[in-house]
């Protein structure tokens, strides 16, 4: 495949600094190169990372080294920041362990508070702990606390599809019946889904016990799955490879800090957006009129400010929304700014990038992969993927498996010996189906999010994102594996090695790291472990089975004459684009 130039940032926004949005704290306002924010106390503080004292002799790195600037975010149209400092953000590997953090954090909600939460797709009876609540428990019982819930649904397509049209309506019935207000949405492109993965928790007069939750993990059946990946008890259909109880892998994020403001702001600029709720489904319409749909938002309450600083994480909020015939007034010709943070990120990497993702099959995102790989000579790229497609079928397996063979041959072709895909079995050699959306580049940036690596993500459907600047420099060798005076980052090595812990069996507590910081050592540690499991496979599975849990993953090759239709099936249906025709034209973002 040919390189295109669709990984390029394209801005036409002025650079001008936009002022910090009146009432909110650490509000960034983008200034040429020198970033000052606004903190809650009127205080000037600089947003350098790396800038104290105790972070070593290499120096000031902006954050713009790494972070999209205002004028590069390229919508000067919303409120959300930036980016904000003085967070603190923890990744919650597993649906298990995020959902048993999201119950304790409700159920200490009170009257007042508010719960906003974005979704794909929400089960009611979804149990968040093996003995409850259900997700329409715990959302119903603090509504009826009088906790402001308000939540915006994907409608989705039909049930008869695979998907969760009745599941969605009737979480939304279930909260609404006891006070809160939940909206079906369906402001998307065809064929496209709102996909953002977000709760929101605020407490007006008590901002320190503000909470965000944001990733790659939905309210739904099969994600309450643990480090054990016997999958949830609760499963949905998927592709039969993946057994009754498919299991799961997954990662969310809780943040806390001034970010929380940010991600309020993502919800409130979607929950107030006039355009009628069906306005791109006749069918939908129709149904909504005979049924008596609630179609208008109600009041929200109003935004608290931004909670103090809390830690030493900068967090950039990102996301995809499509260019649409009748657009979203905070995002008029709709925002990309998940393409373009990957872009900025992905081109500064010079020895590894890692990352875990359910799909990795857009050819324009290979592309990037591939002159990263090329412009560095010593980047290696480790990839961990579901081994199959979640679904079954003669029309709908091929266009899965075409678009990720194409994207991997363009990055191998580049890179062959630096490119290392992997796909994950239990230790009952299950194949584990992989949800993260995580990537890291060189333990500096770190990424969770709801978007995959596939133009659908990055221009179709409506995504959310947060990428995370750890102020604090790691102290393992090597201080700076990319050698261009970052210095590695504890957040962002920390997400790495807890993955690669549970991946390859390693002490959960790291005492058994050594061999995984440094890159080469890590693609090297890993490389071996997965060829001695499938060498174990291949062998006939004698003798006791080797550790670790990753397998190299090669996806099945399809017939020329299946190929012939699979590909503008996959282009077409399973990864359009949702860019306007001024930036398909012109190969931007």
């Amino acid at each position: 495949m040919p390189a295109t130039p669709s990984t390029t940032i394209s801005s036409t926004v002025s650079s001008r600094p936009r002022p910090a949005s009146t009432g909110c704290a650490a509000r960034s306002v983008v200034m040429d190169s020198v970033v000052t924010v606004a903190s809650s106390g009127g205080r000037s503080l600089s947003q350098t990372l790396g800038g104290t004292p105790h972070l070593g002799n290499h120096g000031f790195v902006p954050l713009t080294n790494w972070f999209l600037t205002a004028p590069e975010r390229d919508n000067d149209v919303s409120d959300i920041p930036a980016w904000a400092t003085g967070n603190t953000a923890e990744p919650l590997i597993h649906g298990a362990t995020y959902f048993d953090r999201l119950v304790t954090a409700v159920e200490e909600m009170s009257e007042g508070d508010h719960l906003f939460f974005t979704d794909w797709r929400g089960d009611p009876d979804e149990r968040m702990r093996p003995e409850g609540p259900t997700v329409a428990e715990l959302f119903c019982q603090a509504a009826k606390r009088g906790v402001v819930v308000k939540g915006l649904m994907w409608r989705s397509h039909l049930d008869k599809l695979q998907y969760s049209e009745e599941e969605n309506r009737h979480l939304g019935e279930a909260i609404e019946e006891a006070g809160g207000e939940v909206l079906l949405d369906q402001r998307v492109r065809p064929g496209g889904s709102h996909h953002q993965k977000l709760v929101v928790l605020r407490h007006p007069g008590r901002p320190e016990r503000d909470v965000a939750f944001a990733g790659g993990i939905d309210l739904c059946h099969s994600r309450r799955d643990d480090a054990d990946h016997r999958g949830d008890p609760q499963a949905v259909r998927m592709s039969a490879r993946y057994g009754d109880h498919p299991p799961w892998h997954d990662v969310q994020l809780q943040l806390r800090g001034p970010v929380v403001g940010a991600l309020d702001t993502s919800f409130r600029e979607r929950w107030t957006d006039p355009t009628p709720l069906d306005s791109h489904s006749p069918i939908a319409w129709a149904r909504d009129k005979v049924s008596g749909a609630d179609l208008s938002a109600g009041e929200l309450p109003p935004q608290p400010p931004d909670p103090s600083p809390t830690g030493p994480h900068a967090v950039q909020v990102l996301r995809t929304y499509p260019s649409l015939r009748r657009s979203q007034p905070f995002a008029p010709g709709g925002e990309r700014t998940i393409a373009r943070g990957y872009t900025k990120a992905i081109k500064r990497a010079r020895r590894l990038i890692y990352l875990e993702d359910q799909y990795l099959w857009s050819g324009e995102v290979a592309d990037l992969f591939a002159e990263a790989l090329t412009q560095s000579p010593d980047l290696h790229l480790i990839a961990v993927v579901p081994r199959y497609p979640d679904v079954d079928g003669k029309l709908a397996w091929p266009p899965n498996q075409v678009g990720r063979a194409k994207a991997l041959e363009v990055c191998r072709r580049a890179a062959g010996d630096r490119v290392h895909v992997f796909d994950v079995e239990n230790h009952e050699s299950h194949p584990v189906y992989v949800h993260a959306k995580v990537c890291v580049v060189d333990d500096v940036w770190a990424s969770v999010g709801s978007d995959n690596f596939n133009r659908r993500s990055w221009t179709h459907d409506s995504e959310l994102s947060c990428a995370v600047l750890d102020e604090t420099r790691d102290a393992r060798p090597p201080t700076d594996p990319a050698g261009l005076g970052d210095g590695a980052r504890v957040f962002a090595r920390d997400l790495r090695l807890r993955l690669l812990r549970e991946h390859l069996d390693r002490a959960t507590d790291g005492s058994e790291d050594a061999d995984l910081i440094d890159p080469a050592d890590a693609v090297a540690a890993v490389t071996a472990h997965a060829q001695a499991l499938a060498d174990w496979h291949e062998g006939g599975e004698v003798g006791p089975r080797p550790p670790g849990r990753l397998v190299p993953h090669e996806p099945e090759r399809l017939s020329r004459l299946t190929r012939l239709w699979a590909i503008p099936a996959y282009r077409l249906i399973y990864d359009p684009d949702g860019r306007s025709r001024r930036h398909r034209r012109s190969g931007t973002w």
